[in-house]
């Protein structure tokens, strides 16, 4: 099934929104993983709507919308910066977060979203994509695979006070539009 939407830069007047979808998404996917009181402290910390609107602002983090209907159904930050862990990348920006709502698995948004932030991290001057990701999210484990990405490093994530562990995933950006 094709569904229509549009992707476009998040802008500060978006964090209510922007806080509200990633709460919720995280929440969706991880609260098997953890305590209720680790989520909650650190849905806080990482997504209330000013840090939203703090990373909305921050020159050095591309966020991205999709929108389907006027409907937040997709979201993507992009960010300068190198892993915690050693690894040879040549100027590495980081996918910070990537997340699609349930109800929009499986209709193509990723694919596209997934060009956008390549296009976004080689304007930010990167050659080398990285992100993290739960070691047993294996649905998104797979997407990023099939998206090129390759397993190159193990981390730790804090989850609130939930010592978690997460893979470290890179790909090599193409220096043309894809």
């Amino acid at each position: 099934m094709t569904t229509s939407f549009r992707i476009r830069r998040g802008i500060p007047a978006d964090a209510g929104a922007l806080a509200a979808l990633a709460s919720r998404t995280f929440e969706e996917t991880f609260r098997h993983t953890t305590t209720a009181e680790d989520m909650a402290a650190y849905l806080a910390r990482a997504y209330g709507v000013a840090q939203q609107g703090a990373e909305l602002a921050d020159r050095d983090t591309v966020t991205f919308l999709v929108e389907v209907d006027g409907v937040l159904a997709a979201f993507a930050q992009v960010r300068r910066g190198e892993p915690g862990e050693p690894l040879d990348l040549e100027a590495p920006v980081e996918l910070y977060r990537f997340y699609v709502d349930r109800p929009w698995h499986g209709q193509g948004l990723a694919q596209h979203l997934m060009q956008r932030v390549r296009a976004a991290a080689r304007e930010l001057g990167g050659r080398d994509l990285w992100l993290s990701v739960w070691s047993g999210n294996e649905r998104a484990k797979a997407f990023y695979a099939k998206e090129g990405f390759v397993d190159r490093a193990e981390t730790v994530f804090w989850l609130g006070s939930d010592r978690q562990v997460d893979r470290i995933f890179v790909a090599a950006l193409a220096s043309g539009a894809e």
